[in-house]
């Protein structure tokens, strides 16, 4: 599918839509909640759009529910990101994505491309019908930051705020600014069609080997990694059931367990004694804080890893693809 600006434009913006409540239709429009999302095509979401000097092309990768994202979308969603940001002509990638598991996807991205082009994406608070959508303007904003000289990596763009994917987590159930960027701040805002960077870019390109990508790429399905979170009189006892499946299912390949801790990585000691079992039965098991700010700093002697300033969500993602990495290592 194409949609686009004048033809003569040299410089290409490709969006790639993969759902969310910015393609969402609801019965009336003051109904900003009982929506249906991913109703709406990419190409029909960029009417009416227009960036001085940029021509856009629209691709529709899926059309889901972000809250139902999964690997497999995330490997296309690469794939074809990867293919685009190949092509000379094309100066940038805007991805349209729902709000819950954006930063999800962002961090995936970001840990699997390869490329000094920026991949740029954006969402809605409110469906398309809503009586003053957000999502056109989040639209437009994410076009000028792809066609922006100088932008590079992956980032996300919303309410006029540039984030970047290691730091952008959504905080807000409701407002139409629902994303922040924590202790690092964002990269910049969108005015008026300009863009105005506060700090640096975020590193355009992943560290992996094009083996290692190609190896995510074509997994055929992804490790089995589980969230556990840390509480006041939280037990083991979901841990060791999680054991105890993974065992029962494993046929060889590997699982993990993310456990969202409190403060600087502390557990309940009767959940870190069930943490220890599984690390102790074979699982990769990783701490990532539930704090919404800071890290974890590591202590000597410390028996289970941390992910350091990686939200527990996108903790999961880097264990994800470790072990994947691991799988195909010939051991």
């Amino acid at each position: 599918m194409v949609a686009s600006t004048a033809a003569k434009e040299s410089r290409r913006v490709v969006v790639l839509g993969t759902g969310g409540t910015i393609a969402g239709k609801a019965a009336k429009p003051g109904d900003n909640i009982g929506y249906t999302a991913a109703e709406v095509g990419v190409a029909e979401l960029l009417g009416g759009i227009e960036v001085p000097g940029v021509a856009l092309h629209a691709e529709q990768v899926a059309q889901v529910d972000s809250k139902d994202m999964d690997f497999a979308v995330w490997q296309r969603l690469a794939a074809r990101c990867t293919h685009w940001l190949a092509q000379p002509d094309v100066a940038g990638i805007v991805i349209t994505h729902g709000t819950d598991t954006l930063e999800e996807t962002a961090f995936f991205l970001h840990s699997v491309l390869r490329s000094h082009k920026p991949v740029v994406l954006t969402c809605a608070m409110r469906p398309a019908t809503a009586l003053a959508p957000d999502g056109p303007q989040n639209v437009r904003d994410a076009v000028v930051v792809a066609a922006t000289a100088g932008a590079a990596g992956v980032v996300a763009v919303c309410a006029g705020v540039i984030h970047g994917a290691l730091d952008v987590q959504k905080v807000h159930t409701y407002r139409l600014d629902a994303f922040s960027s924590g202790d690092g701040g964002p990269i910049g805002y969108v005015e008026e069609g300009a863009v105005r960077s506060v700090r640096n870019w975020p590193s355009a390109t992943t560290e992996r080997s094009e083996a290692e990508i190609d190896a995510i790429a074509s997994a055929a399905t992804a490790p089995r990694v589980e969230i556990i979170v840390s509480h006041a009189g939280a037990s083991g006892a979901i841990v060791d059931a999680l054991v105890q499946e993974f065992q029962a299912a494993r046929a060889g390949s590997a699982e993990g367990l993310v456990v969202a801790a409190t403060g600087n990585g502390t557990l309940h000691h009767e959940l870190e004694a069930a943490a220890m079992r599984a690390q102790a039965a074979g699982i990769a098991v990783l701490r990532a804080t539930r704090c919404s700010g800071g890290r974890i700093l590591p202590k000597p002697g410390d028996a289970l890893r941390d992910a350091g300033l990686l939200s527990p969500v996108k903790a999961r993602i880097a264990l994800i693809v470790e072990l994947l990495l691991c799988r195909s290592t010939p051991q």
